[in-house]
């Protein structure tokens, strides 16, 4: 359980005193989120910590996961694509299908708190089903900057319902007539993922994956998702590598609420299989935050070449370590990294401009020591979590404090 007296030392006394004194004019209220998952993607990595630090200071805030059939799934999975701007065929029965399972999880839920915060489109429809008596809070942590007009047509029959939109950059804004805010996401400074670790413990984890220290390392850590390029990724590598001797790591999980995940893993596998540098990449994919932590902190560099991206936290969790960033200028990834200052980037399919940035971190040590600096004081500066949970505190207070 994370002490809030613990990120103190991290954050600042001053943030600690204001998270209290803003937290005390909300005490006794109740207040829920609602997503698709507890496990897998930035989501509910963000709940898990923020739900409990908000009990901590006196905010009953509970945690509901909507229950869905693989079916639903598939279609939202599809949702999720579009919003991104893939294309579609939004049928009658999709529609069905996708607002038939909130109605029937809105019986499970009696939502008698204060107010309610809906996580992402899988439980927009949920408010069709109450006596709104409360305000309602839409989250969407997509990347919404081209999504498919026929999706967003649809799905803002429910987001017009709701008292307040959500996202994570000012471009995700859209012409509506509720109010829209942005909050940033943030990492948890002190979770199993991102708390200090020594080299010992470093050894142990990446050693018993196949990891080898010393040899410099490239990696890729993201949810096995077409969106995240990862085969592009294998490609850049395969360019470095042909000019310097290194190795590739690719480590991610797959969310409960994905079904286009295993897919995408098989043809990854099958493709590193074929790669003439194979000896030299791992892939692996496995649950494990701890490892998340240990191979970041190894990394040389680490590369980010999402093709869309609502934020990307990984971006973040990297350079807190003082791991320098290559990644796609696109989504959330821009407010993260400052091209030049903390890393690199570059548009999305500029293969040879990714291999030319991680080439020039791996040749250079003091170059990769200063981004890496740069890094860590950007990330301490505006992605923490305590930042986040004073900017849910102003939201829930202009909401719940009349």
């Amino acid at each position: 359980m994370p002490n809030l007296k613990k990120y103190e030392k991290i954050a600042g006394k001053e943030a600690i005193e204001s998270i209290h004194n803003k937290a005390e004019r909300l005490a006794n209220k109740h207040i829920v989120f609602i997503n698709s998952t507890y496990q897998g993607g930035g989501v509910a990595e963000l709940l898990n910590s923020t739900v409990i630090l908000f009990n901590e200071i006196g905010i009953d805030l509970g945690w509901r996961i909507l229950h869905g059939t693989p079916d639903f799934f598939t279609i939202t999975k599809k949702f999720h694509n579009a919003l991104q701007g893939a294309n579609i065929n939004l049928s009658k029965r999709k529609k069905e299908i996708y607002f038939e399972t909130n109605k029937r999880f809105s019986s499970f839920n009696h939502l008698d708190h204060d107010l309610v915060i809906v996580h992402d489109p899988q439980p927009l429809p949920l408010i069709s089903f109450y006596k709104k008596k409360q305000p309602w809070i839409f989250r969407c942590h997509i990347d919404l900057t081209n999504p498919n007009t026929q999706v967003w047509d649809y799905l803002k029959t429910f987001l017009k319902k709701y008292d307040h939109f959500v996202v994570s950059k000012n471009e995700y804004k859209k012409r509506l007539k509720i109010p829209q805010s942005v909050i940033w996401p943030a990492i948890d400074p002190l979770s199993a993922k991102n708390k200090t670790t020594s080299g010992e413990v470093i050894r142990k984890y990446t050693s018993k994956y196949g990891i080898d220290l010393n040899k410099p390392i490239i990696s890729q850590i993201s949810r096995f998702d077409k969106w995240k390029d990862p085969i592009g990724v294998v490609k850049v590598f395969e360019q470095v590598r042909s000019k310097l001797d290194c190795q590739l790591v690719l480590l991610g999980e797959f969310a409960l609420d994905d079904p286009e995940g295993q897919k995408l893993f098989e043809k990854l596998e099958k493709r590193t299989k074929e790669s003439r540098y194979s000896k030299d990449i791992r892939l692996i994919s496995v649950a494990n935050d701890f490892l998340v932590n240990c191979v970041q902190r190894a990394s040389s560099v680490v590369v980010q070449k999402s093709k869309r991206e609502g934020f990307g936290l990984t971006v973040s969790e990297a350079l807190y370590k003082g791991t320098p960033v290559v990644a796609s200028n696109v989504g959330g990834i821009p407010l993260q990294v400052i091209d030049g200052i903390n890393g690199f980037l570059h548009k999305p399919n500029e293969t040879k401009c990714f291999s030319k940035s991680v080439i020039k971190i791996l040749k250079d040590e003091k170059l990769r020591n200063e981004l890496g600096k740069n890094g860590k004081e950007h990330v301490k500066n505006n992605f923490l979590i305590t930042r986040l949970v004073l900017n849910w505190l102003d939201l829930f207070e202009k909401h719940l404090g009349k």
